[in-house]
């Protein structure tokens, strides 16, 4: 596995331009294929998608590297996720040193995630069971980690940012979504940047784009 996980880095990661050393350093020292399914292992170091419970997937390797280099957490900054999944990203963000704090709205998912980052031996991340879209705990965060997408761009996480904090998010609907870093400059003021293009999962109760028929 050790193998795979370095052509993974290699092959798949740096290809996306995924140069920062501690991003780099965290993927390898985190077992992928701990947080992928037993029936889905083979596809643990692919450049996928690996399916989870309920229509869920893992976020592509690439996707993730690119995930943890926007917002390079450092050690005891307070991070929410949005989508815990399998655990995959929320582990890496606690090997990172941040104090992570996870929402998952599927209870199996949220109960498998809890599993395999004990497995992974992370004790002190909080796993959530809750809709992201009903959280209203006025915590402020320095970095928040969207791991689905937005058909219509909510401004609710930039609102829960710090000023300094970044949000990663990823908006639009298929065949085409646009990831961005959104960074709060002061308390009344963002940033965004767009850094790439890919697809993933819409967030659930997400607002969709309306779409006429006649």
């Amino acid at each position: 596995m050790q193998t795979a996980r370095e052509q993974m880095i290699e092959q798949q990661v740096r290809a996306w331009e995924v140069l920062d050393a501690r991003v780099l350093d965290v993927m390898r020292r985190v077992p992928r294929e701990l947080f992928v399914p037993g029936e889905q292992r083979y596809r643990a170091y692919a450049d996928v998608e690996v399916p989870l419970a309920r229509g869920q997937h893992m976020l592509r390797p690439s996707v993730a590297g690119r995930l943890l280099q926007a917002l390079r957490p450092r050690a005891s900054e307070r991070v929410l996720e949005v989508g815990a999944g399998s655990g995959f990203i929320t582990a890496c963000l606690g090997a990172l040193g941040a104090e992570v704090r996870s929402l998952e709205i599927f209870p199996e998912l949220a109960e498998e995630a809890s599993r395999n980052l004990a497995a992974f031996g992370l004790r002190d991340v909080e796993v959530v069971e809750a809709d992201a879209l009903q959280e209203a705990s006025g915590v402020r965060y320095d970095a928040i980690a969207v791991t689905a997408s937005l058909p219509v761009y909510d401004a609710r996480f930039e609102r829960m940012l710090k000023v300094g904090g970044r949000l990663f998010i990823v908006v639009g609907e298929a065949p085409v979504m646009d990831a961005r870093l959104v960074r709060r400059t002061a308390t009344d003021a963002c940033v965004t940047v767009s850094l790439f293009e890919t697809v993933i999962d819409p967030l659930v109760n997400a607002a969709r784009v309306p779409h006429f028929t006649f």
